[in-house]
């Protein structure tokens, strides 16, 4: 844990304050405080002022979503921030307010936070600290003042909704803000610690430029489209700066991406909405069920090293295989336990199968199946399967459990997802979670792995 932010994947949250969907849910310090029990490390909040514009709301701007206060959102965020894990929490902040708001703002926040708030004695660092030596602290990530208003000339169409069509939402104040920096609120400025951006030009320019790190934002779209033209590019900024990934747009009901477009390209910040559920959401849990859960993961060598040459890293390439899972699915129990008689089958007992799925780089994904276990709580499979890896340190082993229903869409009976470079040899019992990826209290299936 002592190298710097950038060489470690971080789990990242996405508009952190919202209940439900994008658009009309509820705003609330609730989502946040479970976000911060599951391990979550970076919280995202979108500050704007109230309609008297004397003060900070947290609402997802232009849309039918009911505010918060700021206030209320960091009390919770110091009460909850360390209850997972003791590593650095970093707050992202959308930021639409005014200089005297800023500065009310920097003032919230240093009074909440007292000592736990981290900020750098200089203006501009050359490297970002270590997760050991931020342990109990917490660091502000958002774009300093001057740049920020700058940005609106600038805004990429691509931006998030909050972002594309809200970051005119103050015209008469910009002039006169830009002709004077000093009003851009000193204070405020002083707590950042991530300085941040989004691309105003060519983007290749912005992966390339030089000097103090900071943080990018990009839409998943954004990333996969600059993947196909600067991949080594992309690769080589992360190796010293951060990369934050963020929900296109059009993710209207808070579902997610695969989390692997920003992973295997070394983004730390892949940002997701917490409050859904579904496959990516379950692949970031698996991901940062590794190194204790503590909400960092050491990203690959691979990711952090460039060869003699600066190459670095393509994720496109086909590799060869550099080991081999063996996954046997030997039996399960639990779900007369977890489950009521009738959820599967009315008249008869369920009948289960397990789904057993690599996730990782293009070349490791790969989809198995058990047979189908007839009328039976208790289902023994005893099956084999064999899966080549060649970026096993990227790979999640994906392990979901269905009952055959010949009707309808197959139910529901459990699921778990494993990082594959903290998978022990041997046999083990591996209990699965619901679908909202807390841990069910009896079902489990006896499982055997090994490396070769």
């Amino acid at each position: 844990m002592t190298a710097p932010l950038s060489h470690y994947f971080i789990y990242t949250g996405h508009n952190s304050y919202l209940t439900g969907n994008q658009l009309s849910s509820d705003c609330s310090d609730v989502p946040i405080i479970k976000a911060l029990q599951r391990g979550v490390r970076v919280i995202e909040l979108d500050l704007w002022p109230n309609s008297d514009e004397d003060d900070i709301e947290v609402v997802h701007g232009r849309t039918l979503t009911t505010p918060v206060s700021l206030i209320q959102c960091l009390k919770s965020i110091k009460e909850y921030a360390f209850v997972k894990s003791h590593y650095p929490l970093i707050i992202t902040l959308e930021d639409h307010l005014t200089p005297d708001l800023q500065a009310k703002a920097a003032e919230m926040a240093t009074q909440v936070f007292g000592e736990l708030l981290y900020y750098p004695q200089t203006d501009s660092l050359m490297e970002f600290p270590s997760p050991e030596s931020l342990k109990g602290r917490i660091l502000i990530s958002t774009k300093p003042p001057k740049e920020f208003l700058e940005s609106k000339e600038y805004d990429d169409k691509d931006n998030e909704k909050e972002s594309a069509d809200e970051l005119s939402s103050l015209p008469d104040q910009t002039s006169e803000q830009e002709t004077d920096d000093k009003q851009s609120a000193p204070e405020y400025k002083h707590l950042i610690t991530i300085h941040a951006g989004k691309p105003k030009g060519d983007i290749q320019d912005e992966l390339k430029a030089a000097g103090a790190v900071r943080r990018l934002s990009l839409s998943e779209q954004a990333l996969e489209k600059a993947s196909e033209s600067y991949g080594a590019d992309i690769v080589r900024f992360t190796q010293n700066n951060i990369l934050r990934v963020y929900p296109k747009g059009t993710r209207l009901n808070s579902s997610n991406y695969k989390p692997h477009i920003g992973w295997t390209y070394g983004a730390q910040m892949v940002a997701f909405n917490m409050q859904g559920y579904g496959k990516s959401l379950w692949y970031m849990q698996g991901m940062f069920r590794a190194n204790g859960r503590c909400g960092y993961v050491k990203k690959p060598e691979f990711l952090i090293e460039k060869g003699p040459h600066n190459e670095v890293f393509d994720p496109r390439r086909t590799l060869p295989v550099k080991k081999t899972l063996k996954v046997k699915v030997y039996m399960g129990t639990g779900w007369s336990l977890d489950f009521s008689q009738t959820d599967f089958d009315t008249y008869s007992p369920p009948d289960f199968y397990v789904k057993v799925c690599i996730v990782g780089v293009p070349a490791d994904m790969a989809k198995k199946k058990t047979s189908v276990i007839s009328n039976n709580w208790f289902p023994v499979w005893d099956e084999e399967f064999d899966f080549p890896l060649t970026v096993p340190e990227l790979a999640l082993l994906r392990i979901e459990v269905r009952e055959n229903d010949k009707s309808q869409k197959d139910d529901f009976g459990g699921q778990t997802c494993l990082p594959v470079s903290e998978l022990k040899s041997g046999f083990r019992s591996v209990p699965l979670h619901d679908e909202k990826g807390d841990k069910l209290k009896s079902v489990k299936l006896l499982m055997w792995f090994q490396f070769r």
